[in-house]
């Protein structure tokens, strides 16, 4: 894993550039800030521009003890917040001078030519060879001595301990991960990516109409399987899918100064638009839940249906509760009992809640069995049946018993017979979670 992706977050601007920023790292391990061969060129050029090396050894220190905040890189700049011990912060840059169009057109060919270069680089590895070879290109990747210039807040024209503690800060992000000498030259990883992939295919089809080098053992031609392979490796891996967000997202406000067009009603998008958000959220948990591809399409709701889901799920100001029991098919006040059972159940519950069903003999002679077995000798409740449905008497509470055989508890409120749980296998469950207040 590359230091970004554990500590760091990168975005590129729509100019072709880019910027990727690091979180502040933990304390580095053992004695070394760099142990690659190309980390430690960077702080040999570091240590061989400063002229106090006293400085340089604070500069350390500050990096060692978290001294160094989140650390940005660009092209031709690193940036970092640098927190003496006391406290007190300062900006401290570097500056890197960037490669121009004609270098990097230099180095793009020669890495087309050997591009296995490119694939030690997607593998965060930077060959000697590479350095090299750019440099017999008139590259030079790696800065030398008095490349790399410092700016800091604090006054200091030399390298100071700030800009010092920023560059062994930033050794330690390019052990992990050449791409970022890279972008300080002034080529982010993804468009150096594009346009080497882009030289590959002409190159190759230079090679097929015979514009390329033949092999001179025979009449064929091609590309060398190594160079074959590693250019189709060019584009890296996919990322990890990002963690899902606990809650779904906010929906835009429509609260503008211009006017809705004609037959548009604002505030009722916005529950839409709110209510698109909650059901993409549920429909990513469910997608990611072990077993998923193995469990059975759902059925769309109905319309009376989504618009009680609807009011489930949004929780609606009171006139658009109005809106939504009127596309229910139910009285404004019989909306709450049908949102309930929709939380309890879903399209299942709404069902036990407006159906009245007449179960067949055998049907009925499981229910009964059911209800037999569910109480010890003498503690079962006296029960008065009607249809599908089972009444406590002398007392407001209620069984029902759906087409799936499960039982469903109800209680009386104002009057009405309302959902009081969701569904249980066992009739005794169900009631006692019903007679306990839901």
């Amino acid at each position: 894993m590359s230091e970004d992706d554990e500590y760091g977050t990168d975005a590129v601007d729509s100019g072709g550039g880019a910027e990727r920023t690091f979180a502040p790292l933990p304390p580095p391990p053992g004695r070394g800030f760099a142990t690659s061969w190309w980390g430690r060129a960077w702080l040999q050029a570091l240590e061989d521009t400063a002229l106090d090396g006293q400085q340089l050894k604070k500069g350390r220190r500050l990096a060692r003890e978290g001294g160094v905040g989140a650390v940005s890189v660009r092209p031709g700049r690193i940036t970092a917040v640098v927190r003496d011990r006391d406290g007190t912060g300062h900006r401290s840059d570097v500056l890197l001078q960037e490669l121009g169009d004609e270098a990097w057109d230099r180095f793009l060919d020669m890495a087309v030519e050997r591009a296995g270069h490119i694939a030690a680089l997607l593998d965060r590895e930077m060959e000697p060879h590479l350095v090299e070879d750019a440099a017999g290109a008139g590259v030079d990747l790696l800065p030398g001595i008095g490349d790399l210039e410092p700016e800091c807040t604090c006054g200091t024209w030399d390298h100071c301990p700030h800009s010092g503690a920023l560059c062994y800060q930033v050794a330690r992000l390019l052990d992990e991960d050449p791409f970022v000498l890279l972008l300080l030259r002034g080529r982010g990883e993804r468009r150096l990516l594009d346009e080497l992939q882009v030289r590959s295919a002409a190159r190759a089809v230079r090679g097929a109409e015979g514009d390329g080098p033949r092999e001179a053992a025979g009449e064929g031609y091609g590309v060398p399987a190594d160079e074959a392979f590693a250019a189709g490796s060019i584009l890296p891996p996919l990322p990890m899918p990002p963690p899902v967000p606990q809650e779904p997202g906010l929906p835009p406000s429509l609260d503008t100064e211009a006017g809705p067009p004609s037959g548009i009603d604002p505030a009722a998008l916005e529950v839409l638009a709110a209510d698109s958000a909650v059901r993409a959220h549920r429909m990513l948990l469910e997608a990611l839940a072990p077993g998923h591809g193995g469990q059975p399409v759902p059925a769309e709701p109905t319309p009376e249906q989504d618009a009680v889901r609807m009011a489930a799920d949004a929780r609606p100001e009171p006139w658009i509760a109005k809106r939504l029991a009127e596309g229910s098919g139910r009285p404004r006040a019989e909306l709450g009992a049908a949102v309930s059972a929709w939380r309890y159940g879903g399209a299942a519950a709404l069902a036990v809640l407006d159906e009245e069903w007449d179960p067949d003999a055998d049907s009925l002679a499981r229910a009964r069995a059911r209800l037999a077995a569910a109480w010890e000798e003498g503690e079962r409740p006296r029960l008065r049946a009607a249809r599908a449905r089972w009444t406590v008497a002398g007392a407001d509470v209620q069984l029902r018993y759906d087409r799936d055989g499960r039982w469903w508890p109800y209680r009386k409120e104002r009057g009405r017979w309302v959902p009081a749980g969701p569904a249980d296998d066992d009739p005794a469950s169900a009631l006692a979670g019903a007679s306990a207040g839901g």
